[in-house]
């Protein structure tokens, strides 16, 4: 693995592969590629060979297993995903800077779970998870996000402590949301926005206006 200093590591999983330029350019920038175990066929397909394999070793077949050998790490845990295995080898790493693409489509009921689990890993690295539409950036502080005029915005807060927004649509002042959908089908006014939160929290942003 590369020394990484103030550069990224993208880690494929194994949804949907990303087809849009900024899921692609994330690949192609990226300093470290990691690939999920059952997304490696998919990477070699597109001409992609990841630094290294993560998973349980269930979701990649025999002759891969053999020909990747040496970029293979097998974690038998059975009480995480092989995305959260991921995320564990690069903090055991000392890879603190992470971009998730491959993460959606497919199973709803993964696409739920994987985005929530942003929440969990943005407690011991920097991480952020591109789709083919836009980007999921959990934070639980305030934080400023470069933006568009027309952007859409959606937030959504487990914890139900107030939000407080700037330069969206439909302002937000100390604002609880105790629901996923009432933070949703926001917009952005301008070319940044502020979200001012205490609360575990992910902000997604579309990346063009509709």
């Amino acid at each position: 693995m590369k020394d990484l200093s103030d550069q990224y590591t993208v880690i494929i999983a194994k949804g949907e592969f990303p087809t849009h330029p900024l899921s692609l350019s994330c690949i192609q920038d990226a300093n470290n590629i990691i690939c999920l175990d059952g997304a490696l066929k998919a990477c070699l397909e597109n001409n992609i060979t990841p630094n290294a394999i993560i998973g349980d070793g269930d979701s990649i077949s025999t002759e891969l297993k053999e020909q990747y050998a040496h970029l293979l790490y097998i974690y038998t845990d059975q009480e995480t995903n092989d995305l959260t295995k991921a995320i564990a080898f690069c903090n055991e790493k000392g890879i603190k800077n992470i971009k998730i693409v491959g993460a959606t489509g497919k199973r709803e009921d993964h696409t739920i779970g994987n985005i929530s689990l942003l929440l969990e890993y943005m407690l011991f690295v920097n991480v952020e998870m591109i789709t083919d539409y836009g980007i999921f950036t959990p934070i639980i502080s305030a934080k400023n996000f470069d933006s568009f005029p027309g952007q859409q915005v959606s937030i959504f807060n487990i914890d139900n402590t107030p939000i407080t927004s700037h330069n969206l649509k439909y302002p937000l002042k100390e604002y609880v949301l105790n629901n996923l959908w009432m933070g949703t089908l926001n917009e952005s006014t301008s070319t940044n926005f502020t979200v001012e939160t205490k609360g575990r929290t992910i902000v997604y942003r579309t990346h063009k206006a509709k």
